[in-house]
């Protein structure tokens, strides 16, 4: 329990510096000279790869493949690092696209987007607690949030990918 309690202050510190940092990016000077018009593919790619990862994982555990579902776990937070770090050094380098669809579209692309960000705050520190619970090997309460941390991942993940879709004719 000791290293449980360790980690608290940084998926603390995390929680709160991972979307003040995002928030930041859309209010300051972008640095110019850069390319990374590329990224937001990517990170649609990576979101698509974690949603897969999470099923995959969910499934493994079930079968009682304790081995496997680490890995695809690991593996779905590696991804989702990647993600953070491109979408980073998009957002410092390019202007935000603005969405071009207007009337009934454009209602669901907003409620799609909002709905993605708020569940990605509350995301973060849930899997990073259920992945310290695991690392600790304290698999009871590991499971008890797990049951909660899963769908609004799963759902963040796959939300990224439909956003990535619908504003993608957008992009300059």
């Amino acid at each position: 329990m000791p290293k449980e309690k360790n980690y608290n202050f940084l998926i603390i510190l995390v929680s709160i510096a991972l979307p003040s940092i995002i928030a930041i990016l859309f209010f300051t000077d972008k640095i110019e000279g850069y390319d990374f018009s590329f990224l937001p593919a990517t990170y649609a790619i990576t979101n698509g790869l974690t949603f897969i990862c999470l099923i995959a994982g969910v499934i493994a555990i079930k079968n009682g493949n304790k081995s496997l579902h680490q890995k695809f776990m690991t593996s779905a937070i590696i991804l989702s690092i990647y993600f953070l770090f491109a979408y980073v050094l998009y957002h410092i380098t390019t202007e935000s696209t603005k969405f071009g669809g207007t009337g009934a579209i454009k209602t669901l692309y907003l409620s799609i987007l909002l709905s993605h960000i708020l569940c990605s705050l509350i995301v973060v520190p849930l899997v990073l607690i259920t992945y310290v619970r695991a690392l600790n090997q304290r698999f009871d309460k590991h499971k008890k949030i797990a049951k909660y941390a899963f769908p609004l991942w799963a759902y963040v993940s796959l939300t990224g990918v439909i956003v990535y879709f619908m504003i993608s004719p957008y992009y300059q």
